[in-house]
């Protein structure tokens, strides 16, 4: 990944003041009110945006090596800015562990508030670049069952509109997605959740919904085809059930659901291809959950069972960074995904 510098003023020379313990499990009071802005009329000056980033990715990575390494500065200059920082806000935001520092309460409390300031900034920014039409690259993760029916048709509609956003097609589930949105491998993710294994996100990325499907349990042909209530799973308790090799949630998924049904489930395969899935239970080797938008129409060898509303649904998100959701390119791909939702909502 290529790095660029962050938007630093010239390095510091000056070292930092030291100001309260930072073994204290407490933020002294001083510290606290320099946190909340309580600076005596214009005698410090506010705390530099790069610097502030600068602090969030060290919460982040951990160490200021790997800081240097993710921003192209050097280990040196990190070091140097995060002490101006410390001066800036008139508080101990770093304390020495060994060869490594962590962050104090005061530091974690200024990781939170960075965050929110960072997020308005680039809000304010994206507003402002909001008004030209929409031109760059838009960087998508998502999983397979969003990309075909839902993505892919965007993106058709997306290009007469706006000619000018390239999109970027990447599969990963969720749980990659969301890594490669943070460390800025993308700028957009389509993940999803069960209603029954909720999921949840790191505070500096932002959510919205974009659909909910019912869960479906797969079972061989010769099986009926009528709703199945928890009471029935029992049938299927020493069935080997089929799950995702690539993430955890339908393994936890298939266990809660079995669990409300009174049994354990043997997790016999992990694959990813959806056909492969419905062609191991059309074979007879197992038995699977899946959303609605994972049954295939020309698979006969099997029947798709609704199953209990126990169960929940499997719902899906677009996720970028705080602040991202007016920036031209994908504010076009998200209304161009809705009008995707709305066109097959009517067809239905």
């Amino acid at each position: 990944m290529d790095h660029h510098p962050l938007p630093l003023d010239a390095e510091p020379t000056s070292p930092p003041q030291d100001s309260g313990d930072p073994n204290s499990p407490e933020i002294p009071e001083g510290e606290r009110a320099a946190l909340h802005g309580a600076f005596p009329h214009g005698r410090r000056e506010l705390p530099d945006l790069g610097r502030l980033r600068l602090l969030v990715e060290l919460r982040r990575l951990g160490t200021m090596a790997e800081v240097a390494a993710a921003t192209g500065y050097g280990t040196s200059a990190v070091s140097k800015h995060l002490a101006v920082l410390e001066q800036e806000v008139g508080a101990k935001l770093l304390a020495p562990v060994g060869r490594r520092v962590r962050l104090t309460p005061a530091g974690e409390r200024l990781v939170e508030h960075a965050v929110t300031i960072l997020a308005a900034v680039e809000e304010a920014r994206a507003e402002l670049r909001g008004e030209s039409e929409p031109v760059g690259r838009v960087r998508v993760a998502g999983f397979v069952t969003a990309v075909e029916p839902l993505l892919l048709p965007a993106i058709r509609r997306l290009r007469e509109r706006h000619p000018g956003v390239r999109v970027e097609v990447h599969e990963h589930e969720p749980e990659q997605s969301v890594e490669l949105l943070r460390a800025g491998e993308v700028e957009l993710a389509l993940i999803y959740d069960y209603s029954l294994v909720p999921r949840t996100v790191p505070p500096d990325l932002s959510v919205r919904r974009l659909e909910e499907q019912p869960l479906y349990l797969v079972v061989p042909a010769g099986d009926s085809a009528a709703p199945a209530p928890f009471g029935e799973l029992n049938a299927y308790a020493e069935a080997g059930w089929i799950t995702n090799s690539r993430g955890s949630d339908d393994d936890e998924l298939v266990r809660r659901a079995c669990a409300l049904a009174g049994f354990e489930p043997h997790i016999a395969h992990r694959v990813d291809s959806l056909r492969l899935v419905n062609r191991l239970v059309g074979a007879g080797l197992g038995v699977a959950v899946l959303a609605e938008a994972g049954r295939l129409a020309d698979q006969e060898d099997v029947r798709y069972r609704r199953l209990d509303p126990l169960a929940g649904s499997r719902r899906s998100f677009l996720v970028v960074r705080t602040g991202q959701w007016s920036w031209p390119p994908i504010a076009a791909l998200a209304t161009a995904l809705q009008d995707v939702l709305d066109a097959a909502a009517e067809d239905s």
